[in-house]
């Protein structure tokens, strides 16, 4: 059973930094996409940031140039680095990866998504 876990949330005064972690485990034959995505206030899930196969990053528009996506294929792993945070970064940060594994009628792949970790930017 695969399982997505974050790490890295919390309370932050505006202007500060902060990182995320996301680390996958389980039954995982090989990863191609990994992601994070935030719901902020009532709005509807967004991109914030997201890595696929031609490993270059894209980011959403509101994080220009304060965040940066990294990966460890290694480790499972995808990180957030957030500089310059503020109040309207507040919400919830989750984790998504697009993942490959195998089963006894060949490989296929979902995505799966972590619980989401709180991230508070006070003014």
């Amino acid at each position: 059973q695969v399982q997505l876990v974050e790490s890295g949330g919390g309370l932050i005064q505006a202007g500060n930094s902060l990182t995320l972690s996301c680390v996958a485990t389980g039954d995982i034959t090989t990863i191609t996409g990994m992601g994070w995505f935030r719901r902020v206030g009532g709005a509807q899930r967004e991109v914030v940031a997201h890595i696929g196969i031609s490993d270059v990053p894209t980011y959403g528009n509101f994080v220009r140039g304060r965040f940066t996506l990294s990966r460890d294929n290694a480790k499972k792993a995808v990180y957030l680095h957030m500089n310059n945070l503020n109040p309207e970064d507040t919400g919830v940060y989750y984790c998504q990866m697009y993942i490959y594994q195998n089963f006894e009628t060949g490989p296929a792949g979902m995505t799966f998504w972590g619980e989401g970790t709180q991230v508070t930017v006070s003014s």
